[in-house]
């Protein structure tokens, strides 16, 4: 069972961050970033998260330590889908929520239908 409550205050404390970002956007652009260029963003965190993965196993170099880089990167990750479920007007909480009970149910019923 997913914990709401947690996922609700870290996508609240997601929120506040975003809209410092806002304060700083409108005073350098004249305006917010659009949902393009969040998610932009979001995907050149993503890639960037395949390097740190190769830095873990340690067939690509990087300076600094690839596992705080892979917390940081995933976190800020999970930071962007809450930004962009905003601004899509997505119930991220409930969409995750009924989203892993669909999954866990199909999955369960696989492995009961497929038992040796």
């Amino acid at each position: 069972m997913t914990d709401r409550t947690a996922l609700t205050a870290a996508r609240d404390e997601a929120l506040e961050v975003r809209a410092l970002y806002e304060v700083l956007e409108q005073r350098f652009n004249g305006r917010p970033w659009s949902v393009h260029e969040l998610m932009l963003g979001f995907s050149n965190d993503v890639g960037y998260i395949g390097r740190l993965l190769l830095a873990d196993e340690g067939t690509w170099a990087i300076e600094g330590d690839p596992r705080a880089e892979l917390e940081h990167k995933l976190a800020e990750s999970l930071w962007w889908v809450f930004v962009l479920a905003d601004r899509l007007d997505i119930d991220i909480t409930e969409s995750f929520a009924r989203t892993m009970s669909t999954i866990r149910d199909g999955l369960s019923s696989t492995i009961a239908r497929t038992a040796p």
